[in-house]
């Protein structure tokens, strides 16, 4: 009998329960470089066979893949409309990377626009008033779809990190390190709604206590969360976004706009976006910083 949980509606809630696992973003980012046989994913992502043969019938079953078997001693996998979404989210990524971490990969990748020629750093701005989108200047207000929703939960226990001999071409293994448990991701989401005390965030995400308090801790450690006392006896901590932690919103954004479109029930969105600069319903859109331009996956290519 399977475990359910039953949380605040939410569509970034829904994208994780999809795709957050660690080894499902491995999978997706290893396909949108092009590695897309068995054998290749598995000295790119590093998985176990068992690991991997069920994230790629797990990401099928969502339709995140398509498995292609017209040689069948050598079937591959390719993105669907779905997972190319996913590319703005991706962006999101590998920017939060570049500022935090130095990644020898990442940092010999030029992204190259082809529509204007330049090489380029994606930028998430305001699709009304064109301004840079940051998270102090979004609140969130209940969308149409706003309720419960029922999340089966799963026994997988928080993976160990990514080494670096594992990788194929992961160019942000911190990020997936950090955010590719579910758990932890939903704290920082709720986070970005205000959340700050361990009592809230436990009754939006009624887990085990011990699982809550690992998060959280591991969030701390991680410069992403810092604490401040509120109260003395017994002493108790509030759990506060930092610089590193706010940053991660364009992350977050772009996957709450991907789990409205892809994961939404007949309801509608769960939660809408307003952005306070503009005093409109907030839609982003992630450009090239050199000719302003939407960014579409297969107008970019990378020059390593």
């Amino acid at each position: 009998m399977k475990n359910v949980l039953s949380t605040k509606a939410s569509s970034i809630n829904r994208a994780l329960d999809e795709i957050g696992d660690k080894w499902c973003l491995l999978i997706i980012q290893e396909v949108l470089w092009g590695i897309n046989t068995f054998t290749e994913m598995l000295s790119a992502t590093g998985a176990s066979r068992g690991v991997l043969s069920d994230r790629l019938n797990w990401l099928q079953s969502v339709d995140c893949l398509r498995k292609n078997r017209a040689n069948p001693n050598r079937p591959t996998y390719h993105m669907t409309k779905k997972s190319i979404e996913l590319y703005h989210n991706g962006l999101m990524a590998m920017n939060w990377e570049r500022k935090y971490f130095s990644t020898p990969e990442l940092d010999a990748v030029a992204l190259i626009h082809n529509r204007c020629g330049k090489a380029f750093w994606p930028i998430m701005q305001c699709d009304y008033c064109n301004q840079d989108v940051y998270c102090q200047d979004v609140s969130f207000i209940p969308g149409p779809g706003a309720g419960k929703d029922q999340r089966v939960t799963k026994t997988r226990r928080r993976s160990s990190s990514i080494q670096r001999g594992d990788l194929g071409k992961t160019l942000y293994r911190n990020l997936i390190n950090l955010l590719g448990d579910r758990w932890t991701a939903n704290l920082v989401a709720l986070a970005f709604h205000g959340l700050k005390r361990f009592d809230d965030f436990h009754k939006e995400l009624p887990v085990a206590t011990n699982i809550l308090a690992d998060r959280l801790k591991l969030l701390v450690n991680e410069g992403i969360f810092c604490q401040l006392p509120y109260h003395q006896s017994p002493l108790r901590y509030e759990y506060h976004l930092t610089d590193k932690g706010q940053d991660l919103f364009p992350y977050f954004s772009t996957l709450l706009e991907w789990g409205d479109k892809w994961c939404q029930t007949s309801k509608g969105e769960p939660m809408l976006m307003h952005h306070r600069s503009c005093e409109q319903s907030l839609k982003t859109q992630v450009r090239c910083d050199q000719c302003g331009e939407t960014l579409v996956a297969t107008e970019v290519h990378f020059k390593l």
